[in-house]
């Protein structure tokens, strides 16, 4: 079988997103071409993002490899479908403009693994993938595009009735190939994910050494996909970094939902000539590896707190075991090894602002950023969602959608300051 594996061209416009909008590897995409390469399929990977051109041109591209079966994201890379845009107009857009030139369509992505019946309609595919991809993407190209075969499937029967084969997929992960990115695209990919220390010295990479979170924080949306905590092979995951820097690659960003203290692969870094970012809980931490971390390479530190108090902290059930103060001085004791630290910060009504305003003054006298406290999106893949409305039904992204926008009048620097609702947003996707 003949597989196009799609990341469209990524528009934001009078959207919430408040993801980075640069360009990133799409690691999701990757696997599923290495395990569908494995059971002897064609893969090829189309990405809008890299390839700097628009959704027209990439439509054309992907009908001139004459594919049987065309995957396409509706997050741009995993690194973001914990907080992917909310509406799918790219995806949409990209299909309308593939006009049915792409045989099997299939989408993968956060929205059809806990809405799969309205992504279905929206985006008039003929199949969305629940949970992880990479497995049943392969397993689809393995059964002739059968659904039936393939757990972790959703599609619209004869009747255009919902039809489910099985629950979310979780992919196993510990021995997922290393991945291998063509040269050209290495090259041209000089964002340096979350770095602020220094301009990009050359390429940088998105890698994956573990997926999942053994913690459930009420704002993280990763009860359908990506929830179960795994850590990658060592060995593999070194492959792959080995030749990211044969390649050229200078800086590496971890997507790992929690990046947790693992004295095997920070000793390994120590030892490669490349500089890193991460995403972790500085109460996880202790000071001995904090300093390990830093001489392993590590620029970039982005350390969710979310709350400053012990109340607030409960309410986002954080089960965090130091105190704001002990949580204060790691960061600080972090700033002494890596050039950047940041404190996530969300808004509570526990947190008194001028609390916040004089804790952040403090964090910044020692050269560590706190970020102003962002409004909290009730993705329908997270406990929030599902103490505010229960589980999540046909109408769950609009209902959240609405909700933010009612409640929030400032949003974070990088979101649009008259975003619209997302009916109008998806106004062109064909099912819409």
């Amino acid at each position: 079988m003949r597989i196009a594996l799609v990341n469209p061209a990524w528009r934001y416009d009078n959207s919430i997103y408040f993801g980075c909008r640069a360009a990133h590897l799409p690691l999701e995409l990757g696997y599923s071409r290495a395990l569908s390469e494995q059971g002897g399929h064609t893969a090829e990977i189309f990405d809008g993002q890299l390839s700097g051109g628009d959704n027209s041109a990439l439509a054309e591209a992907v009908a001139a490899f004459q594919p049987d079966m065309t995957v396409v994201a509706t997050a741009p890379t995993y690194l973001f479908w914990r907080c992917a845009p909310p509406e799918l107009r790219v995806p949409g857009q990209f299909l309308g403009l593939l006009g049915g030139r792409g045989g099997l369509t299939v989408a993968v992505g956060p929205h059809g693994s806990v809405t799969p019946e309205p992504t279905l309609r929206k985006l008039g595919c003929d199949i969305v993938v629940r949970g992880e991809c990479e497995e049943v993407v392969a397993g689809l190209a393995n059964h002739g595009g059968n659904p039936g075969a393939v757990p972790g499937t959703a599609w619209l029967g004869g009747d255009r009735r919902l039809r489910l084969n099985g629950g979310n997929a979780a992919s196993p992960f510990v021995s997922h190939p290393a991945l291998k990115w063509p040269d050209r695209w290495l090259a041209d990919h000089w964002h340096h994910h979350h770095r602020f220390d220094a301009a990009p010295d050359g390429p940088g990479a998105e890698v994956e050494a573990s997926r999942g979170c053994p913690f459930n924080c009420s704002f993280c949306a990763k009860i359908d996909y990506r929830d179960k905590y795994r850590r990658r092979d060592l060995s593999i995951l070194l492959d792959e970094i080995d030749a990211l820097i044969a390649q050229g690659v200078t800086y590496l960003y971890f997507i790992d939902e929690i990046f947790l203290p693992r004295q095997d692969l920070l000793a390994a870094l120590t030892e490669r000539d490349v500089r890193f970012g991460v995403q972790t809980r500085i109460d996880l931490w202790r000071p001995e590896m904090i300093a390990l971390l830093g001489k392993a390479g590590c620029v970039s530190v982005e350390a969710g707190l979310e709350s400053l108090t012990p109340e607030g902290r409960d309410s986002l059930d954080k089960r965090c075991r130091l105190s704001t103060e002990e949580m204060a001085d790691l960061l600080i004791e972090a700033r002494r090894h890596i050039p950047f630290v940041q404190a996530n910060l969300i808004a509570t009504v526990a947190d008194d602002p001028a609390t916040v305003a004089c804790w952040r003054d403090r964090l910044r006298d020692h050269d560590v950023w706190a970020n102003d406290p962002v409004p909290l999106f009730a993705y329908p893949s997270s406990p929030d969602y599902r103490k505010r409305w229960g589980a999540p039904d046909d109408c769950a992204w609009e209902r959240a959608h609405d909700h933010y926008l009612r409640e929030f009048g400032v949003f974070s620097d990088i979101q649009e300051q008259d975003p619209k609702s997302l009916a109008q947003l998806e106004a062109p996707c064909p099912g819409c």
